[in-house]
């Protein structure tokens, strides 16, 4: 039994490669890659829990802006009136900077303005109905039964109390989500099921942990680092699986993570970025003093690079793995060169998203700077495009040193997984491979001594002896 058993053992392991993910690495690797990953493991859970905020502090609304609560509400009746009953002539606009007229004053210029009847359906005045007006040259205009987001104002009068602040985009939005976590299930199968399972955790610990413990007042830097941490570790473990591939990503991934921290950090002060660039910084300053502003951006960079990270270091080492498993035979030198001209062609493309991702989104402020005419220079050092120069550079430095930082680990450690496994083969004896296992079962019921197995050798040798003369 002993070698009928070396048989079955034998058989899956000739045919692994083909049919299969990578065999698992030894067990002295495992302890190495355990040994660097479980200490980082309990850190990063000792952080949360120390730095666990237990929900947002308590705050009173001011009625200012985004502090303002808002309800939902619909229109229930559009109307056509006349702007001068209403109070809302249209005010002279003053000359663009080329001395073209203003846009749009001529063409809304005697075209009456629309009053719509709003109601209030949640909150505590739930059916209390208000009018707003929209004049003709107003961007957004409303139909009957359409539902809107207004923010209340308690302080203000009554008449005036709700107002109009967005149109309510409720449905599109999650029809847009339906159609994405299908497509990514249709395609993706179970790794979608676990990729989307991963985002609604990311989601948890952002805003369960890291935007409360933010508002508390602990250090945004450290608190990105312990819920960045977090969220990669259940991100890669939860969609890749528990296994060493996986762990040399998230080393990879924590070590770009602190060189983008430290090269943030230092540009950061370096360049005297305060972070208060907006409307919506300023006002969060305002409302919680306490907040570090300075150490929120770089928050920011961190939590922003994480998810490119996560796809370069992943797509690196399934690179290395799957280059080891195609030609078993190389070495680690040849593994990380060819690797690496994988790493080459997918660092010339991420750091083009990058570059456009931030030219899209800060589109109307470069335009801005196009109509002042100023000059590039002036444009790209001042501080709110510096911070998103900083933000964009750093984090890009940091992606394109995880490729080499990550195909080198890989290649490292399959080379050394696979040289360990080899030697071992080796020394396990005739006994143990395949061609033996095969002569093992075949001379097993010769032994058995039975006259119909007796016959079994000779047939089978006649049968081979046929094949080669065809």
């Amino acid at each position: 039994m002993p070698l009928h058993e070396s048989h079955h053992h034998s058989a899956p392991h000739s045919h692994g490669h083909g049919h299969g993910p990578a065999a698992p690495v030894s067990r002295h690797l495992r302890k190495v890659i355990a040994a660097v990953l479980i200490p980082f493991a309990a850190a990063v859970a000792v952080g949360l829990l120390v730095l666990w905020p237990g929900g947002a502090p308590p705050h009173k609304p001011s009625g200012v802006g985004f502090d303002q609560p808002t309800e939902r509400a619909r229109v229930t009746k559009v109307a056509e009136v006349n702007c001068a009953d209403v109070h809302a002539e249209q005010q002279p606009q003053p000359p663009s900077p080329g001395g073209q007229p203003p846009t749009g004053g001529a063409a809304a210029k005697g075209k009456p303005c629309q009053q719509a009847t709003i109601e209030v359906t949640t909150g505590e005045n739930a059916g209390r109905t208000f009018k707003t007006v929209v004049t003709p040259d107003a961007l957004r205009h409303y139909t009957t039964g359409q539902g809107v987001v207004v923010a209340y104002s308690p302080k203000a009068p009554k008449d005036l109390q709700y107002s109009v602040s967005d149109v309510d985009r409720s449905l599109p939005m999650w029809v847009l989500a339906a159609i994405f976590a299908l497509a990514v299930v249709l395609v993706g199968r179970l790794r979608g099921v676990l990729a989307l399972v991963a985002l609604a955790a990311s989601f948890v610990v952002l805003t369960l942990f890291i935007l409360p413990a933010i508002l508390q007042g602990s250090n945004p830097l450290v608190v990105a680092v312990v819920g960045g941490s977090a969220i990669m570790l259940i991100a890669l473990y939860l969609c890749h699986g528990l296994t060493a591939r996986t762990s040399v990503a998230v080393l990879g991934t924590l070590a770009s993570l602190l060189l983008i921290g430290l090269l943030g950090s230092v540009f950061i002060n370096w360049a005297l970025l305060t972070g208060n660039t907006d409307d919506t910084t300023g006002l969060v300053h305002g409302l919680f003093p306490d907040i570090e502003i300075r150490g929120l951006l770089l928050a920011g960079i961190i939590i922003g690079s994480l998810g490119v990270l996560d796809d370069v270091t992943v797509t690196q080492t399934a690179a290395v793995w799957e280059l080891k498993e195609a030609n078993p035979s190389a070495g680690w030198r040849k593994l990380y060169g060819a690797a690496m001209r994988i790493g080459r062609d997918h660092i010339a493309s991420v750091v083009n998203t990058l570059v456009l991702a931030y030219a899209g989104a800060a589109l109307p402020l470069l335009l801005l700077f196009s109509i002042a005419q100023s000059s590039v220079g002036t444009v790209a050092t001042s501080e709110v495009v510096a911070e998103e120069i900083v933000r964009t550079l750093v984090g890009s430095i940091g992606l394109v040193a995880a490729v080499p930082l990550t195909t080198l680990l890989a290649a490292l450690v399959v080379s050394a997984d696979r040289k360990e496994r080899g030697v071992a083969g080796v020394a396990a004896g005739p006994g143990e491979g395949e061609g033996s296992g095969v002569r093992a079962h075949t001379r097993e019921p010769i032994a058995a001594g039975g006259p119909t197995d007796a016959m079994a050798g000779p047939r089978q040798r006649g049968g081979r002896g046929r094949r080669r003369k065809r």
